[in-house]
């Protein structure tokens, strides 16, 4: 993939949060959260590159500021060759690029019915009502759902994965290239799960669509994507392809988070917590590399300043944030190349 079109390019993307300090307290002193500090990604056309990392590393922030649901603090989103917001309007960005969300009941309208929520994105952008209807129509038949049956339901008469479909031809409707996932089949059961995730795969490859999907089922993730970004606290620690990153990750978190992976065979249980502790708090994250307080092979250099990403063995997709693969870092365990 690294040798196709970057559709998508993001740098330096950040967006702090303020809040007060003790909520009890009127005027209490404000702080900010973390959520996203300096976020850098390449999104390639046709690919689908995964998102991963604990609760709160800042992967749903990074999916709303990509959105411009929220306005980012810091950084630039190139879309195409173009800047959003500067050289290519929000309006138009949208249109190309579109989002399914987590919660497939909220996103939805509860006043208007499946067909009239598919079409209704389209009439906004100078669709007009009868071609958005027929367009509806035929994304729904996309996604395995009859018009004749579920068009005129409202979302509270279907299930779960029904709804998700629906968000999906909502999606769909505007002909985008770009779909942002967010966590969008982590709430159904396992077996509409693996439905979904196949009819996604099914329509990348049937309409030319390029994916960001953000999960925490790391499972689901290697099975989907071509590339994989590892988040941590805000930041970037990792991204490679898929596969040299499931099979030899680099950084320390990495390599954690991917032994939390359950597996059948008994030979390879996990006997002992790969980590301790919670993650630190993103109002005063540590100094330094923002992991040091929970990896093993932590050193002063660690707590003194932040590792930038760099090649792991020579390979330029392959990059870790980590002293252990930096070139003359002086860390007591780095890996020499």
């Amino acid at each position: 993939m690294s040798d196709g079109k970057v559709l998508l390019q993001v740098q330096g993307l950040q967006k702090h949060f303020p809040v007060r300090q003790n909520s009890f307290i009127p005027g209490g002193k404000r702080v900010l959260v973390r959520a996203v500090d300096g976020v850098d990604l390449r999104l390639y056309e046709g690919e689908t590159l995964g998102v991963v990392g604990e609760s709160g590393c800042g992967k749903s922030t990074t999916a709303r500021l990509l959105m411009h649901l929220i306005e980012p603090d810091e950084g630039s989103v190139v879309f195409d060759g173009k800047t959003v917001g500067r050289d290519l309007s929000l309006r138009e960005y949208r249109r190309q690029v579109q989002m399914v969300f987590q919660d497939s009941y909220s996103s939805l309208n509860p006043r208007l019915t499946v067909l009239d929520s598919i079409a209704f994105g389209p009439q906004v952008h100078g669709v007009s009502a009868g071609q958005a209807k027929a367009r509806a129509e035929d994304f729904m038949q996309r996604v395995g759902l009859d018009p004749s049956r579920f068009g005129e339901r409202y979302p509270h008469e279907l299930s779960g994965g029904q709804r998700q479909r629906v968000n999906i031809a909502r999606a769909l409707s505007l002909q985008p290239r770009v779909i942002i996932l967010d966590e969008a089949v982590s709430a159904l059961d396992k077996s509409v799960e693996a439905q979904v995730i196949n009819l996604l795969m099914d329509l990348k490859d049937s309409l030319g669509l390029t994916y960001l999907f953000i999960s925490h089922d790391l499972h689901v993730v290697r099975y989907i994507s071509d590339r994989v970004l590892v988040m941590y606290l805000g930041e970037v620690v990792e991204t490679g392809p898929a596969e040299t990153l499931f099979k030899a990750p680099a950084h320390p978190y990495t390599a954690a988070l991917l032994s939390s992976m359950p597996s059948m065979d008994p030979d390879h249980r996990t006997e002992e917590a790969p980590l301790s502790g919670d993650p630190p708090n993103p109002i005063n994250p540590p100094s330094g590399c923002r992991f040091h307080t929970r990896c093993k092979y932590q050193a002063s250099m660690c707590q003194q300043s932040a590792p930038s990403l760099v090649p792991i063995q020579q390979q330029a997709e392959h990059q870790a944030a980590c002293f252990l693969h930096h070139p003359r870092s002086r860390h007591p365990q780095a890996i020499k190349p």
